[in-house]
């Protein structure tokens, strides 16, 4: 589906899928952590999973803070739902906690490990409080499950 055809989707279908710093590098980086599957393994599943709630899903990837503010910002009135995997700005963005804070629809956040279970300065995100919900430690299946999360906060 071209970007175009995305676009002129209503907003109640759209789902945003962002993905924060260095999460381009999945696969590669830290496979006993992040496991083998590369991003592009996971917005597939993710992409699968939204058409069969009859939901299309949009990736953006980036490693700059203020882009992923710029896409969140755009998303107002024009995307359902926000999943967001914002890696290590989970623990200090205060930018992204704004932007995620005035957008109207359902905020998941996603990581495929468990933050809680790692290092100290891991435990805290400044995310989680404007999200509607956070799923942690499922690997690559947590993309399956923030999908289906947001299609369930959207028929409610």
């Amino acid at each position: 589906m071209s970007e175009h055809e995305v676009s002129n989707r209503p907003a109640s279908s759209i789902i945003l899928l962002l993905s924060g710093p260095n999460l381009n590098l999945l696969g590669e980086r830290e496979p006993d952590v992040y496991g083998t599957d590369t991003l592009e393994d996971h917005v597939a599943v993710a992409t699968a999973t939204a058409q069969q709630h009859g939901l299309v899903l949009e990736h953006q990837q980036s490693n700059l803070e203020g882009t992923l503010i710029d896409l969140i910002q755009q998303a107002r009135g024009r995307c359902a739902g926000i999943i967001i995997n914002p890696g290590a700005f989970s623990h200090y963005s205060w930018a992204i906690h704004d932007a995620l804070a005035v957008f109207e629809g359902p905020v998941v956040e996603l990581h495929l490990s468990n933050p809680n279970a790692r290092e100290p300065w891991r435990h805290i995100s400044v995310v989680s409080p404007v999200a509607t919900g956070t799923i942690v430690g499922f690997g690559g299946h947590g993309y399956e499950l923030a999908v289906q999360a947001v299609a369930r906060q959207l028929s409610s």
